[in-house]
């Protein structure tokens, strides 16, 4: 399989949850940029626009829906895909998630088969 150059950040607070995503983005074929909080998130994107961000919605400090608005509001950040991951599943969840401006929502425990898809939806198919 061919590196395709696509940069993944991950947002991800989780150790485990970061390995899973960074053995499916790397098997991709993808580059993945690792952050574990709001502020190394923020940090990352001063300088750096990825293809597409998965963002933990449950982090420390700064939520993740917070930090998906201020993403959205970024002229520069606003056309990258942005995936939830969550462990909150309750009814209203995904809604609140896509309402902060996520593109898609992956529950967690994270489906390897569900990350892989959004992966190749969004980098392989989307507009390069």
């Amino acid at each position: 399989m061919s590196k395709t150059d696509k940069k993944v950040l991950c947002v991800e607070d989780n150790p485990v949850n970061m390995l899973l995503v960074s053995r499916i983005v790397e098997a991709e074929g993808h580059e993945l940029i690792k952050a574990t909080d709001a502020t190394a998130a923020e940090a990352i994107l001063a300088d750096t626009v990825p293809d597409i961000i998965l963002l933990d919605i449950n982090l420390p400090g700064k939520s993740g829906l917070d930090l998906a608005r201020e993403f959205k509001d970024d002229d520069r950040l606003a056309p990258v895909p942005l995936i939830a991951t969550t462990a909150q599943v309750l009814v209203g969840d995904r809604e609140r998630c896509l309402e902060a401006g996520c593109d898609d929502y992956l529950p967690k425990p994270l489906d390897i088969r569900k990350l892989r898809e959004v992966l190749r939806t969004y980098l392989n198919n989307g507009v390069a």
